[in-house]
C-alpha cells in the first residue's frame, strides 16, 4: 500500500498507510471520542476544515449506507485511523470508508499511533495540520489557509430558501451547516419548516411569518460572524430563538457574552451534560471549539446545563426574552437522544409564548 504522512505545526510526523482520495488541505487535528456514529461525524458540517482522529481502535465494521448522512457531501478534510476495516458486516452497509472518501477525494492515513497523537494533541492543544506522500517534502507556508469563516458558511449552508410542509408550528431554521437529523426532530413534532440561507436577511425571514427561529449547529469562529450576530440582535426582539452549537454561541455574542477558545476542542458522544434544573444527567454529542465565557454572561440570563467533566456552560435560558441556546446536540445523532426533548420544550415553552416584557410579539 501507499505510505502517507501527517505533519503537524509542531513538527511531529506520523506515518501510515494511504486510503481515501488524494486531496490533502492543511485542517485543524482534532480528536472524536465516539465508538461508533463515523459516518454521522463524516458528513456533519460543524467538522468543516477539521482532520479527524478517531480514538476508537478499529473504524469501518458496519460500512456506510444511505441513511445516516447529515449532508450530502462529507465535511471533514481528513480521517486518521488506527485500523481500517475494509470489508463491512452489516446488512445496511453499501460501501465501505475507503472508497466512500475516495468518491468524495477526502484523504485518510490508517496504521499510526492514534493514541500517541491524542495524548499529543491533549498535551499540546489542537493545532493544525497536513496530509503528504511519506516522501513528499512540507512546503513553505503550508498550513496558511485563506479561507474564512465566512467561507466555510457559504460551503454548508444552502443558497435559496426551502421548505419542509408541515402543519404545525411554522419554525425558519438558519442553515449554518444544519444537520439532517434536527430538521427530523422538527418535522417529527409536526413543525412546517423554512430552511433558509445563511445570509437571508431578516426581512425575508419576516415574510415567512415565522413563529420561531432556530440557529443550527455549524462551523467557523462565531466571532468573526458580525452580519450574523446583528441578525440576532434584530430577530431576538420579535421571535422566540432557539440555538444550538454555532447558533447558541451566536446568541451568547448578540447579547454581549464572550467567548473563550478550548485548549483542547470537545468531540464525541459520549459527554456527560447536566439538566440543572431537572438535575438530571445525560450522555450528549458535542462537537466545537469555544465556550462561553461564565465571566462575561449577563446577569438576565439562567445557566440550564453544565458539561460535567469541565464544568463550562452548555445550556442557557434569557429570563424575560422567549430565547435559549445548547452547546451539545439534543437529537443525539450519532450518540443518545436523551436531550431530544429540548425541541418541545422550545416549541411548547417559547414558541407561542407571549412574553410581554421581553419583547416578544409573537404568541
Amino acid at each position: 500500500m501507499t505510505k502517507r504522512k501527517l505533519v503537524l505545526e509542531n513538527g511531529t510526523e506520523f506515518i501510515g498507510e494511504a486510503f481515501g482520495g488524494n486531496v490533502r488541505e492543511a485542517g485543524e487535528v482534532i480528536f472524536f471520542t465516539g465508538m461508533s456514529g463515523y459516518q454521522e461525524m463524516m458528513t456533519d458540517p460543524s467538522y468543516t476544515g477539521k482532520i479527524v482522529v478517531i480514538t476508537f481502535p478499529t473504524i469501518g465494521a458496519y460500512g456506510v449506507n444511505r441513511d445516516d448522512f447529515e449532508a450530502i457531501s462529507p465535511a471533514i478534510d481528513g480521517l486518521i485511523v488506527h485500523e481500517l476495516y475494509d470489508a463491512p458486516s452489516n446488512f445496511r452497509s453499501e460501501e465501505n470508508v475507503d472508497t466512500y472518501l475516495k468518491r468524495h477525494n477526502i484523504p485518510g492515513i490508517s496504521g499510526i499511533d492514534t493514541r500517541q497523537l491524542t495524548k499529543l494533541i491533549r498535551e499540546e492543544g489542537v493545532m493544525k495540520g497536513k496530509m503528504l506522500d511519506a516522501d513528499e517534502t512540507l512546503q513553505p507556508n503550508a498550513f496558511l489557509n485563506d479561507s474564512n469563516e465566512m467561507d466555510m458558511l457559504e460551503k454548508v449552508s444552502i443558497s435559496k430558501p426551502y421548505i419542509i410542509p408541515g402543519h404545525g408550528k411554522r419554525i425558519v431554521v438558519i442553515d449554518l451547516g444544519v444537520k439532517q437529523s434536527i430538521l427530523h426532530e422538527l418535522t417529527s413534532c409536526g413543525c412546517h419548516i423554512t430552511v433558509v440561507p445563511y445570509n437571508c436577511e431578516t426581512e425575508e425571514m419576516e415574510r415567512f411569518k415565522p413563529d420561531g427561529i432556530m440557529l443550527s449547529n455549524g462551523p467557523g469562529n462565531p466571532e468573526n460572524m458580525p452580519e450574523l450576530i446583528n441578525a440576532v440582535q434584530t430577530l431576538k426582539q420579535n421571535y422566540p430563538l432557539f440555538g444550538i452549537g454555532l447558533g447558541y454561541e451566536l446568541i451568547a455574542l448578540a447579547y454581549g457574552a464572550k467567548l473563550r477558545k478550548l485548549h483542547v476542542s470537545n468531540y464525541g458522544v459520549n459527554m456527560p451534560v447536566k439538566n440543572l434544573q431537572a438535575k438530571k444527567t445525560s450522555f450528549t454529542t458535542l462537537s466545537h471549539d469555544y465556550i462561553v465565557d461564565e465571566s462575561s454572561l449577563p446577569v438576565d440570563f439562567d445557566i440550564t446545563h453544565r458539561i460535567l467533566h469541565d464544568q463550562a456552560i452548555a445550556g442557557l435560558k434569557h429570563q424575560k426574552d422567549a430565547v435559549m441556546g445548547i452547546q451539545f446536540h439534543p437529537e443525539g445523532a450519532p450518540g443518545t437522544d436523551e436531550m431530544k426533548d429540548l425541541f418541545t420544550t422550545f416549541l411548547d415553552e417559547l414558541v407561542g409564548t407571549e412574553r410581554i416584557n421581553g419583547g416578544n410579539k409573537h404568541a
